[in-house]
């Protein structure tokens, strides 16, 4: 008899990573639409856990109309004489993999910034209330980690009630990231590399170092160490670092050889503190992505629940799908919020003096890890909503890319006086395979051919004069 047989829908790990649109779905749970929701695993002691009590704070899946969009929180709580506090974001990561073992249900992200989606076809079958995700959740805790003796889950759709709970869940992870931030890469001989999102991004491999944290934002170097010894054959496990290759960019041997094993050769090599050239891979699950500008030779930051456009032009999620997927993509790095407080934050890069632009919310949050000479040197959306802009504010606050700009030569001399080249519909190019480098980017054109009005040739000089 399965352990699944009362569920109204198939339960399997055929099921991981299975996406519901838009115009399939009965209801969308959190999500960027959302401002507050959250989803938090709690150790507690035994007499405090009812086991398999499931409770519904709110609205259920049947009293919510199709089509809505919905605050969403959930509490798992825990007890076992052998568990402890520093195995929550362990029990916590472990809620989107289990739920995305449920037929037309999908779940994306963590922490405070979870989204999730019921299809219409897995509602019509009776897929109707949080009672049977929480029995599924329940059964795969139970049985998956035998630490755990207890288990009770919380589901919240009510609004006044997830308020209450956010920021509780917010000081929680906070905590959690501060017990982490005092250990160095190079004081382990060990990190560790996650999976879980291997449904999603088949050739990613998370890397997680005591500087730089998962991609999620969700498991630090310690969650690493508890989740491998509690489940050695789990998707968190340990990556002996081996010889260190290039301390400037990041390069271990062994992370080299997992990261290859693990992605079945789509990935030979990763550099964990540069945005070029080898990138760490992104998933689809990543906090924020930094991007190159190739316009003032800086990188820019955006986070998920980021409203508008960047300062190229571009939403969160056009950035996102450029670099999801688990590859690695020069000038494009999907990151954890909590990264950003490293001191390994892009350190071969130039670390926070080159990053010259990110929303204003995230910059008040790191606030107090960007250093003091430079945090007002870097853009947000109220100083800068174009390049040009971007480009005056950096020159009049003198950030530190400007001297950038300055010691850059070009690396092809072209003649001082200014050529223009008119000629109404005249390809001015054409190439099988062409090949443009800029600034961390490589665009290829198949059988191009460019047609142009007016062809301008200036020395890179000439431009910086003006």
């Amino acid at each position: 008899m399965s352990m699944f047989e009362d569920i109204p829908v198939e339960v399997g790990v055929i099921y991981e990573g299975e996406r519901v649109r838009k115009n399939d779905m009965q209801v969308e749970l959190g999500g960027p639409k959302v401002k507050e929701k959250f989803e938090l695993a709690k150790v507690r002691p035994m007499e405090a856990v009812e086991d398999g009590k499931v409770t519904i704070i709110g609205p259920d899946l049947k009293d919510i109309p199709e089509g809505s969009v919905v605050p969403f929180g959930i509490i798992v709580e825990t007890a076992g004489p052998t568990l402890d506090a520093g195995l929550e974001g362990v029990i916590e990561r472990r809620i989107h993999g289990y739920l995305n073992y449920i037929e037309g249900f999908m779940h994306l992200n963590q922490r405070y910034d979870i989204w999730m989606r019921l299809n219409k076809k897995s509602f019509q079958k009776g897929l109707n209330s949080f009672g049977y995700l929480g029995k599924v959740l329940y059964r795969l805790f139970k049985s998956e980690l035998s630490i755990i003796e207890k288990v009770q889950i919380t589901f919240i759709t009510d609004p006044a009630k997830i308020t209450e709970k956010f920021s509780e869940a917010v000081a929680d992870y906070e905590a959690r990231d501060a017990k982490a931030r005092g250990l160095k890469d190079e004081e382990v001989d060990k990190v560790y590399g996650c999976v879980l999102c291997q449904s999603f991004a088949p050739s990613h491999v998370c890397v997680i170092t005591p500087q730089r944290y998962s991609n999620c934002g969700a498991i630090s170097w310690f969650d690493g160490k508890a989740s491998a010894s509690i489940d050695p054959k789990g998707p968190v496990f340990a990556i002996e670092r081996g010889e260190l290759i290039n301390a400037e960019k990041g390069e271990f041997s062994g992370v080299n050889e997992t990261v290859k094993k693990r992605s079945m050769g789509d990935v030979n090599k990763v550099w964990l503190y540069t945005a070029f050239d080898y990138p760490h891979t992104s998933c689809g699950c990543f906090e924020a992505i930094a991007f190159y500008i190739p316009e003032v030779d800086g990188l820019g930051v955006v986070h998920r629940n980021f409203k508008g456009v960047t300062v190229n032009g571009l939403p969160f999620s056009t950035l996102a799908d450029s670099a999801a997927g688990g590859r690695q993509v020069d000038g494009f790095h999907g990151m954890s919020i909590e990264y950003m407080r490293s001191k390994k934050f892009f350190a071969a890069d130039g670390g926070w003096n080159r990053i010259v632009w990110l929303p204003k919310e995230i910059k008040e949050r790191v606030k107090e890890f960007i250093p003091a000479d430079v945090v007002d040197k870097i853009a947000t959306e109220e100083n800068a909503t174009n390049t040009d802009d971007l480009k005056a504010f950096l020159k009049d606050k003198n950030h530190p890319i400007v001297e950038r700009w300055v010691e850059e030569t070009a690396v092809e001399e072209a003649p001082a006086e200014e050529a223009q080249i008119e000629d109404q519909t005249m390809p001015v190019m054409t190439a099988s395979s062409l090949p443009i480098t800029a600034g961390g980017f490589k665009i290829i054109l198949k059988d191009a051919k460019i047609y142009a009005n007016k062809v301008i040739i200036k020395t890179l000089k000439d431009e910086k004069a003006k």
